[in-house]
């Protein structure tokens, strides 16, 4: 079975723990990574990729110190390695003109503003890792437990 990895990337070590919380049903069937810095995430990323292992889903704070999200988030869109990786934002201090630039620089699949809800992150982050492993023709099988089911059906049909 494929090894899929979830990255989430946040400054502020209360924060990335809620984010990780938020995820932990998703902890027996993918590897969930923290890191404090888009820098930290990037190496990672590097290193899982030197591996043969998969970045299904990013999910990145705006405002950090050195690169902002949306700096980060543009990096991993323009990497053909990780040109399937889906991508969410998330912040509480986003402008407008942020958030446009997320979109359409770094190519976010969704964006959340601080304080988000839980279930609606875990939905997500469901649904965008079905179509990550649908996007690179992986078997689906051996995550069907966890797998959004809309998807998959929509994607079979």
């Amino acid at each position: 079975m494929e090894k899929l990895n979830i990255i989430c990337v946040d400054d502020q070590r209360e924060v990335l723990s809620a984010v990780l919380k938020d995820l932990a049903p998703l902890n027996d069937y993918f590897h969930v990574e923290d890191c404090e810095s888009a820098d930290e995430a990037l190496e990672l990323m590097d290193e899982l990729d030197a591996e043969g292992e998969f970045i299904a889903l990013v999910i990145s704070d705006h405002v950090m110190p050195g690169k902002t999200g949306v700096e980060l988030l543009t990096e991993v869109s323009q990497d053909a390695r990780f040109r399937a990786t889906k991508k969410v934002l998330l912040t509480g201090q986003a402008t407008h003109q942020d958030t446009i630039a997320a979109i359409n620089r770094a190519r976010i699949e969704s964006y959340f503003e601080k304080p988000w809800k839980a279930d609606a992150l875990l939905t997500t982050a469901r649904s965008l890792i079905t179509e990550y492993v649908f996007d690179m023709g992986l078997d689906y099988q051996p995550w069907t437990e966890i797998l959004d089911n809309t998807v998959v059906f929509r994607r079979l049909s």
